[in-house]
């Protein structure tokens, strides 16, 4: 089933089963509220089963740029295009958002995301490869976040 996430009230719905589901859910709204505001894109999730296609996209590339494998289960995926920007995100049960930004375009900006929810130990996966950098967020709390560029085409 797909939601839509609302930013104005959060929700944890398709969350539950995340020990840092509030945080999660926070963090996801935060993302809503971002696309809205910039594309006036609605942002909807919808359950990982039901996302397969996204998740296989997203962790072949973490995987093929990385060798990165993230130990936690997926619970949703969005996968959706605004203007010329193919994004992706995975919402992980340990509190973990990853997005790839694609560019269509060639030479377009290509990167992989990561953000830690308010309070969620660095996954340790990622914790010896990147810096976390913190952001306030309203919905959110403090959202910890780190990037790298894509070299492939995917």
């Amino acid at each position: 089933m797909t939601y839509t996430v609302d930013f104005h009230t959060v929700s944890t719905v398709g969350l539950e089963s995340s020990p840092a589901a509030a945080a999660l859910a926070g963090l996801r709204a935060n993302e809503a509220r971002y696309f809205k505001n910039k594309y006036n894109h609605e942002f909807t999730v919808e359950p990982a089963a039901d996302s397969e296609d996204t998740i296989e996209w997203v962790h072949r590339i973490l995987q093929e740029e990385r060798d990165i494998v993230i130990s936690s289960p997926p619970l949703e995926a969005t996968a959706f295009q605004v203007e010329n920007i193919r994004m992706a995100y995975v919402f992980y049960e340990n509190g973990l958002s990853v997005n790839v930004m694609y560019t269509l375009d060639d030479g377009g900006k290509r990167a992989v995301g990561f953000k830690l929810s308010d309070g969620m130990e660095v996954p340790e996966e990622l914790a010896t490869r990147f810096k976390f950098a913190r952001q306030k967020s309203k919905l959110a709390g403090t959202i910890r976040g780190s990037y790298f560029t894509i070299k492939k085409e995917y």
